[in-house]
């Protein structure tokens, strides 16, 4: 003969099975409370504890106790119970208060907040600040730039380059070209102190200029692989012969080659539209104005601005032009290709809400 309390039988009623569902399915539920959701609803479903936790991959303790404290305080005993410690001090109004001050104001005497200037407006503590603005994932001290493009083919512009970019052609070279201009070579006025245990690499805040150099870049879009050079000038007589070298690149007869530039008025010279005239072979994909980020180039750009001038010690421009080609043929001995991701409707979206924000800024 089985041995054992008896379960007392468990109902539950339309109005909570409803509630019990949804707190069950929905995305946003806790999961300890979507689970305890469960557990009442198979219960008042006539299974017994061994056969929910069965189910249900728990134990039959933690089963027996969600149970009883659905069928004791029904909904509410299915929420955590209050945590034992001291009660809040600060309210919801005192935080909403403080969200808002940060978002919509700003002090008389500077042009963001601070968590101590914030503090003291509000009648809170620092640590009180760091906490709303760390739940809230405020930062008012940060800033970052944008701009919005007023070519009129925008549109017409980003669906070509980005459709090139998702899409490419066959039979085709795609090159992102561009030129990044006035590199200067820079050499510190005393010698740098390497960096040590517990001490960042230090130099000092001063530099002799030893002119500058222009490097021209195409970046294939399916290798990874960066054509470029150096040269003194930034003219379209130097653009030319920097085109003169890509039409150079081996390739098949039939192939042609895509070029995605930007606006500078290098690429657009008379000579420059005859020279091409004469080369039917290349397209030309032209970035709209003000939004070359378009251009995969730029990625280029800045990651060899990172890893090699930036912090770069260069004693004259022969010496900075040696030290980008190098740099240029460590790369290419083991190219990545760049992988674009956007569509072209997801950056038009985007653009679209920045332009809602800021026609309705008041600025």
């Amino acid at each position: 003969m089985a041995r054992g309390r008896p379960i007392k039988a468990l109902t539950v009623s339309e109005a909570e099975r409803e509630t019990l569902e949804r707190w069950a399915r929905r995305p946003k539920s806790a999961q300890r409370l979507a689970q305890r959701a469960r557990i009442a609803l198979l219960c008042g479903d006539g299974l017994s504890s061994t056969a929910v936790a069965g189910q249900l991959g728990l134990t039959v303790q933690t089963v027996g106790k969600w149970r009883e404290r659905f069928r004791l305080r029904r909904l509410d005993g299915l929420c955590d119970e209050p945590r034992p410690g001291a009660p809040r001090k600060i309210t919801d109004a005192q935080v909403e208060a403080a969200v808002t001050r940060t978002l919509e104001t700003t002090p008389t005497n500077a042009t963001h907040w601070s968590t101590r200037s914030l503090a003291k407006a509000e009648g809170l503590s620092q640590s009180a600040v760091v906490r709303i603005w760390r739940a809230f994932e405020l930062q008012p001290h940060r800033s970052e730039t944008f701009k919005l493009s007023k070519d009129p083919l925008f549109i017409d512009k980003v669906c070509d380059i980005v459709g090139l970019y998702l899409n490419p052609p066959e039979r085709a070279i795609v090159l992102c070209v561009d030129e990044k201009s006035q590199v200067q070579a820079l050499e510190r006025s005393q010698p740098l102190l390497p960096m040590r245990p517990g001490q960042a690499e230090r130099r000092t805040h001063d530099y002799v200029r030893h002119g500058t150099t222009s490097l021209f870049a195409a970046l294939d879009l399916a290798t990874g692989k960066v054509h470029g050079g150096c040269r003194r000038r930034h003219r379209h007589q130097e653009f030319l012969k920097f085109m003169e070298q890509i039409d150079r690149l081996p390739r098949e007869a039939d192939m042609s080659i895509h070029l995605v530039l930007d606006n500078y008025g290098t690429h657009k010279t008379p000579r420059l539209r005859r020279w091409f005239a004469r080369r039917p072979y290349f397209h030309l994909h032209f970035t709209p104005t003000g939004a070359s980020w378009l251009n995969l180039a730029e990625r280029f750009f800045a990651k060899i601005t990172t890893e090699r001038i930036r912090r770069g010690a260069f004693r004259s421009v022969p010496h900075l032009e040696r030290e980008l080609q190098t740099y240029l043929d460590h790369y290419n001995s083991d190219p990545k290709p760049l992988r674009w991701t956007a569509s072209a409707d997801l950056i038009l979206e985007k653009v679209k809400k920045i332009c809602e924000r800021t026609s309705n800024s008041g600025h």
